[in-house]
């Protein structure tokens, strides 16, 4: 199942509703590898401690990991629902945990199911989602008299020079979406005809 892009949120927001008494509030991190999902579920039991319940779930681009707790609510009524929004958004390296304070009304497992997806579908509406995509980075080696058209026809195609070391050459990277790295290819070789060098150093998410 891999794609060319995903989405991910860069700060951490919260949203929460009261429901039958019981309060749901949903926190979403930015998360990147198993250790940060534990400290962000640490850091969401001190700042709201003494909740009943705290339901959670992640998705880590890294290994493609996914996965969800219901923290004590009956089966399939929590953390699935998370989930569920995670995938529909195709959102990864992000944690949502949604903290339940029991307002001594008895939900049933459809009014939970609506609980916490209603909450989440509130947090997600709030935040800003930023779509990152599969990129070639590539090193160049441009001769001095290439430089200023070089760099002004990348911009017009969006592909754009970055790090840029002056030496007897001018050296620099240019990250390139990878469905386009073929045309970029094709394109520098008839544009400087072979006078500017390039390598592939490696793939990168951005």
């Amino acid at each position: 199942m891999e794609k060319n892009s995903f989405y991910v949120v860069r700060e951490s927001a919260s949203w929460e509703q009261v429901i039958e008494k019981s309060r749901f509030i949903a926190i979403v991190y930015q998360v990147s590898n198993v250790e940060g999902t534990a400290a962000c579920l640490r850091d969401v039991r001190e700042e709201y401690p003494n909740a009943r319940h705290y339901v959670y779930a992640y998705r880590l681009r890294e290994g493609l990991l996914e996965k969800s707790s219901d923290d004590g609510e009956p089966q399939g009524t929590g953390g699935k629902q998370i989930m569920e929004h995670l995938q529909h958004h195709e959102l990864w390296n992000v944690m949502i945990v949604v903290v339940r304070y029991f307002g001594g009304v008895l939900l049933g497992t459809g009014g939970l199911s609506r609980a916490y997806s209603g909450t989440v579908r509130g947090l997600l509406e709030k935040v800003h989602l930023e779509k990152v995509r599969q990129h070639l980075l590539y090193d160049l080696c441009i001769p001095y008299s290439w430089y200023e058209a070089l760099k002004y026809q990348l911009n017009l195609r969006f592909w754009t020079l970055d790090n840029e070391r002056f030496t007897d050459l001018i050296k620099a990277n240019v990250y390139v979406p990878s469905d386009e790295a073929k045309d970029f290819e094709k394109w520098l070789q008839d544009f400087a005809s072979g006078q500017i060098e390039l390598q592939l150093m490696e793939e990168v998410w951005r």
